[in-house]
């Protein structure tokens, strides 16, 4: 009877002990969950404030063709950088794709070098200058510059998190289990678009 109880006593221990781990593996399995939903949730608002950059530039060029003896090559610069950028296909596939993923960032990088260049050379045209076209893009352009810094800034945060779950004692050991993957930052590799372009006159 003693025998009986003692191996029932144990199984209640073993099944508590299976149970207990269960609901901490569950536990940490849906803290990565959350913390890659926000991580995707970060690169949409990234990838939301680059195609609103790329939509104000076509009317930025028309704004600009404008001008009398405006530089062609620096606005052309501008169109294949932009065409460059908007063929790119940005899928979720992206993010975990180290070369697509430095791909988008190199195009979009370019695109920025791009834009500075062409405010830096409007600077020159006192037409442009007074054009209220041109002032309410380049407004435009500097609130969307402001955002893409922001949301690349929350986007990293996120992979922050994230990461930090995936690489640490235990967390890691589900995340193995379940193949979670350390995410990239978002990163500007060239010296030359480490910030935003100038468009204040």
């Amino acid at each position: 009877m003693k025998a009986m109880m003692g191996c029932g006593l144990v199984a209640l221990i073993l099944i508590a002990i299976v149970g207990g781990v269960l609901v901490w593996g569950v536990g940490i399995n849906n803290g990565l969950v959350r913390n890659q939903v926000a991580v995707d949730a970060g690169w949409s608002q990234v990838e939301n404030v680059y195609q609103r950059r790329a939509d104000l530039i076509p009317n930025l060029v028309e704004t600009v063709k404008g001008a009398a003896n405006f530089e062609k090559g620096t606005l052309q610069a501008v169109i294949d950088a932009r065409a460059r950028a908007t063929q790119m296909v940005v899928s979720p596939e992206v993010l975990n794709d180290p070369a697509k993923f430095r791909q988008f960032q190199q195009v979009q990088g370019e695109l920025s070098g791009a834009l500075s260049r062409l405010m830096a050379v409007a600077e020159a045209y006192p037409d442009l200058k007074a054009n209220q076209n041109f002032l309410e893009l380049q407004r435009s352009l500097s609130e969307t510059e402001d955002r893409i810094a922001a949301s690349r800034r929350f986007y990293n945060a996120n992979v922050r998190t994230f990461n930090t779950k995936v690489q640490s004692v235990p967390s890691n050991l589900i995340a193995n289990m379940f193949g979670f993957k350390i995410a990239d930052y978002f990163e500007v590799d060239d010296p030359n678009v480490r910030s935003a372009p100038r468009v204040q006159f």
